[in-house]
């Protein structure tokens, strides 16, 4: 089934939003898409400078939340400390070993929340990690 007009204006904003990183896409079989943005910059608490960052966007967007976020598994602070906090669990997407992140936006309206604000906010999340 081909991408409904709600997901592929989605991955047009996330494409502008992320430029220049490479933007992976595969359409699932029901109007949705699976994302994958490569070497985004991360900075805060993690030694890494960047990672991968994945995420479903389904066909009923943009009337459904984009949750969960899954970023590389082997994530390391550079304080040394755990790197899994509140929120975060050890799971695959797209047959990679990763963290997902689960910050579900309960009370989204979805004509101010797109899936690229959403990205922006989950980044912003991760980076600012105590």
């Amino acid at each position: 089934m081909a991408r409904t007009d709600g997901v592929a204006k989605a991955i047009v904003e996330i494409e502008r939003c992320v430029a220049p990183a490479t933007v992976t896409v595969r359409d699932d079989d029901e109007g949705g898409a699976w994302v994958i943005v490569e070497d985004v910059p991360l900075g805060g608490p993690w030694a890494e400078s960047t990672t991968w960052i994945g995420f479903r966007i389904t066909y009923t967007y943009p009337y459904s939340d984009v949750y969960p976020h899954f970023v590389q598994r082997d994530l390391t602070r550079i304080d040394g400390a755990a790197p899994m906090a509140e929120a975060m669990s050890h799971a695959t997407f797209e047959g990679r070993d990763a963290i997902q992140i689960s910050r579900v936006s309960n009370k989204r309206d979805p004509a101010r929340e797109t899936a690229a604000l959403k990205l922006l906010k989950v980044l912003a999340w991760l980076r600012t990690r105590p």
